[in-house]
């Protein structure tokens, strides 16, 4: 599924045993050389790597790319790893962070989020109504545009629970936080961007709900 060339695959000798090991296992394997072991942990996690991706872009050329990248990055930094948390726990802060990271450098707000209900909590535009496809991207647009007028920090926690699917617990691990604090910053971040909704794009507020 992912061309992760420049990394290195068992030989057919030593896949079913490593197969059957645990990541920390072949993790201790890498770090004291077997550098061909990696390939195990590869085989395990691409698949949830590369749909954490696909929460943050459309395009698949670009979440293969960033799918390599996170096990690229990762495999530089296994020495890094002291087993605090689950390994498939430090590849998803990786992943999660890769993206933010192209989401940033790609444009100067992030990614889209189409999300209804992130559009109902931040911008209260729905009034009990069906929004037909126009009228929904055009508030999307809004929120879009209103995440790129907000700080670095309220941006990142309002991408990972809303475009990234998140719950508090996962972006607490993510961040380094405790989760109590994550749903504060959350709480914060949607009244900041009601706020900036308000002030910046009020009269496409007004249109929208008198669409």
């Amino acid at each position: 599924m992912i061309p992760v060339t420049c990394l290195p695959w068992p030989a057919s000798n030593q896949a079913a045993m490593q197969q059957a090991a645990s990541d920390n296992d072949i993790i201790q394997l890498v770090k004291t050389g077997d550098q061909q072991a990696y390939a195990t942990l590869i085989e395990r996690y691409q698949q949830l790597v590369f749909s954490i991706v696909l929460r943050y872009v459309d395009n698949r050329e670009d979440a293969e790319e960033l799918a390599q990248d996170v096990f690229v990055k990762a495999y530089r930094s296994l020495a890094d790893f002291r087993g605090d948390s689950k390994f498939s726990t430090w590849l998803y802060s990786i992943a999660c962070t890769t993206c933010l990271s192209f989401l940033r450098r790609k444009k100067p707000v992030f990614h889209s989020i189409d999300n209804e209900k992130m559009s109902e909590t931040a911008l209260n535009l729905a009034g009990g109504r069906s929004a037909n496809q126009v009228e929904q991207k055009s508030k999307i647009a809004l929120v879009n545009q209103a995440i790129g007028l907000l700080g670095k920090d309220d941006a990142q926690v309002l991408t990972l629970f809303y475009k990234a699917e998140q719950s508090l617990d996962e972006i607490a691990h993510i961040l380094g936080q405790e989760t109590n604090t994550i749903k504060v910053r959350l709480h914060r971040a949607r009244q900041r961007l009601k706020e900036k909704m308000e002030r910046h794009f009020a009269a496409e507020i007004n249109d929208l709900t008198n669409y």
